[in-house]
């Protein structure tokens, strides 16, 4: 972390621990919170989720840990990708990010229970994004203006990952918990998590929990070998918590610990000595003149058993807490702090060739004012400071000091029964100073704004229709800013927004660089209770300056590429609805679709994921339940420069689970991919070179208490 803090993000620690500090001087009794306060209390998560769904102005998704677990999912990118707007930026089985309406990497915000997560996922896909879905009560997924809550930048979504290693309220008879076991045949997975939460006197909660995971490389069909090399992984997982908790709110702490060993997929060295002069590539001699007409002269000798893996470390320590009534004009306090130490090696046959580190604090405070005539709302600040570093062989950007401020509000209006308002606003203060850079890269330091506005009209109690619109601004992540170097990962020499003598891809693309300024619009017609539900949106994303990794030139599979800004247009549109024909069996069916394309009709943008359409059974007969679920990936042919075409696939899924007689044990039975359908992940830097897990069933069973 870096040693120099902001003066407001001092401020912001002294507040949070000074709340920490008073926080038993708010109780009022003794008496622990019942179900219906801890979930008031949790409506200030994510645009007020729990409250009447009709009020809330931005498309959302929640998810169960329950879901989560039968899905047999190991990362959150997987956890999420069938939901409508929502795919996964796959690297093999150990990394995966949510891609969302075509956002993936510093525009999609993951957050560990409204706090980030500051590991280096949003650096590279085939670094690991470090919260374990086995361990999660739950994950809520918002897009649209909402998301300017927790940045402007989060222009794609926010996904919040809900934990219970900082307990909220007092365990049923002093003691409660869960575990779960989970083993699948695609990859011969043995997966076990457990957690449990001891009261400790009237009013300390103890809580402890972990999990273990061990896979071995994954299976895929039509492939020489059946098994896809370099996909193995392993992941381990602990936090002991303690919280206060009482009937006005709670104070806690916890530790976490964190270590994966996982594979990288078609990772080669065959490109190691590839290297740009100007806007051309050089792999081999020096004979290669430029303007495409490259040298052919090294040695082709592709070395598929060559081995590369990821050796992953994080500690992060979290102070959480939440109180009612904290003084006079406020309705509630809610803060979040947290500090990580995040590092990973990046080994070549067991020997360490890189290592990254992200280590810093990030701390958010919320008030919930109490109604000013007829508007309520929230305002806040957040704080945070990391330090990044890279070492060794793929070291392509300097140790850089990065640091956000931003204040918020959002205020909400109650105009009449049929008419709600919500207005937002955040201002973030960004800085990016690289420390001892031996190229002398410069000090970035701006301000970023962000608007957004919506107006909901009931229909009826059930029916709504919503307008929304949001101006959003993104300043340039680091990496996007400072890159020059080889990045064997994604099989790309990489080169930053920074003028060329400072990184490379030619003088003739240099340009002016500064924020992303997105202006977003969104119509969307939702219906949630009664036999028939359904969410019906489609949405307008314009974004000048948008930032993305142009492609310069190609050598085979590797490529050049140089962070470039241009304006580009997204269109699109998600839609889910349900129908119950009885109390036992529901049917739905869903779509979702983005369009992405430069604003000059100069192309496409990359990496966009393909249209999808599909329908759901489900039954529920009380101890027993099952889905049934089909759908169709399109083809997609809209591809950028220097990218291929990805072929369309079936997904056909089928899930079983009983619940025993004693209602605390559910056993649970998945089978994916039953088609055993070869799949390329359009989405992915692997696309076309590594496929998804074939035909794969999963078993496993949970227990509470």
């Amino acid at each position: 972390m870096t040693k120099n803090l902001h003066p407001l993000g001092i401020a912001i620690q002294c507040i949070l621990l000074g709340a920490a500090a008073t926080a038993p001087a708010l109780a009022a009794d003794d008496a622990g919170r019942q179900d219906d306060d801890v979930t008031t209390l949790q409506a200030v998560h994510v645009t007020a989720i729990g409250e009447n769904p009709n009020q809330i102005a931005a498309p959302y998704s929640v998810v169960s840990g329950d879901e989560i677990v039968e899905r047999g999912a190991a990362t959150i990118g997987e956890a999420l990708n069938n939901l409508p707007g929502v795919h996964a930026d796959t690297f093999g089985a150990g990394a995966s990010r949510p891609v969302i309406r075509g956002q993936v990497g510093p525009r999609v915000k993951v957050l560990s229970d409204s706090s980030q997560v500051l590991d280096a996922s949003d650096i590279s896909p085939d670094h690991a994004v470090t919260v374990d879905p086995l361990l999660g009560e739950r994950v809520e997924v918002l897009r649209g203006p909402a998301t300017l809550l927790y940045g402007g930048g989060a222009i794609g979504g926010v996904v919040n990952v809900l934990d219970n290693k900082i307990p909220t309220a007092l365990p049923e008879n002093g003691l409660e918990g869960r575990f779960v076991l989970r083993g699948n045949s695609v990859a011969d997975e043995k997966a076990f998590g457990a957690g449990v939460s001891k009261q400790l006197g009237d009013h300390l909660v103890l809580h402890a929990e972990g999990s273990w995971r061990d896979a071995d490389d994954y299976r895929a069909p039509d492939l020489e070998a059946s098994r896809v090399h370099g996909t193995a992984s392993e992941s381990r997982n602990a936090s002991l918590g303690l919280s206060w908790v009482t009937d006005r709110g709670y104070v806690g702490l916890a530790y976490s610990y964190r270590d994966d060993d996982y594979g990288l997929p078609g990772h080669s060295h065959e490109y190691e000595g590839c290297h740009p002069h100007g806007s051309a590539l050089h792999c081999g001699s020096h004979s290669h003149d430029g303007g495409g007409d490259h040298d052919h002269d090294h040695d082709h000798d592709h070395d598929h058993e060559h081995l590369a893996t990821i050796d992953l470390e994080s500690k992060r320590v979290d102070l959480r807490g939440e109180f009612e009534d904290p003084f006079a004009g406020f309705s509630r306090i809610r803060f979040r702090s947290s500090y990580t130490d995040y590092t990973h090696d990046e080994l070549e046959e067991g020997e360490v060739a890189t290592t990254f580190s992200n280590k810093g604090h990030d701390s958010r405070i919320e008030l919930e004012h109490v109604p000013l005539g007829p508007w309520t709302g929230v305002v806040g600040v957040q704080h945070t400071d990391t330090r990044f570093s890279a070492d060794g062989l793929e070291a392509f950007m300097p140790t850089v000091d990065s640091r956000s401020t931003g204040v918020f509000l959002v205020e909400h209006l109650d105009l009449s029964e049929r008419w709600h308002f919500e207005l937002g606003a955040r201002h973030e203060w960004v800085e990016h100073t690289p420390k001892n850079d031996a190229r002398g890269r410069p000090a970035f330091d701006d301000t970023a704004t962000s608007f957004s506005g919506a107006a909901i009209w009931s229909l009826r109690p059930d029916l709504s229709l919503t307008f929304s619109a949001s101006h959003s601004e993104r300043a340039p992540h680091a990496q996007e800013l400072y890159a020059r170097g080889v990045h064997l990962a994604t099989n790309t020499y990489e080169c930053g927004l920074v003028a060329h003598p400072l990184t490379c891809g030619g003088a003739e693309n240099n340009a002016g660089y500064g924020n992303e300024s997105a202006r977003n619009f969104e119509l969307m017609l939702r219906k949630t209770a009664g036999d028939l539900t359904f969410s019906l949106g489609a949405f307008a994303n314009d974004i000048d300056d948008y930032i993305y990794a142009r492609t310069l030139d190609r050598y085979e599979d590797f490529r050049l590429i140089k962070y470039t800004q241009r304006d580009a247009e997204f269109r699109g549109f998600e839609a889910e609805l349900d129908y119950r024909f009885t109390d036992v069996l529901s049917a739905g069916v869903f779509a979702d679709r983005v369009d992405a394309k430069f604003a000059d009709g100069s192309g496409n943008v990359p990496r966009i994921p393909p249209s999808r359409l599909g329908a759901r059974v489900r039954v529920d007969n009380g101890a027993f339940g099952g889905e049934a679920e089909f759908y169709h990936v399109n083809g997609q042919d809209d591809i950028a420069d220097f990218e291929s075409a990805s072929p369309a696939y079936d997904m056909l899924n089928l899930t079983l689970n009983y619940r025993l007689a004693d209602g605390r044990t559910r056993v649970f039975l998945r089978g994916s991919n039953l088609l055993d359908e070869q799949i390329w992940n359009h989405a992915s830097f692997l696309a076309g070179t590594v496929p998804l897990p074939g035909r794969n069933l999963t078993v496993g069973l949970s227990y509470t208490f």
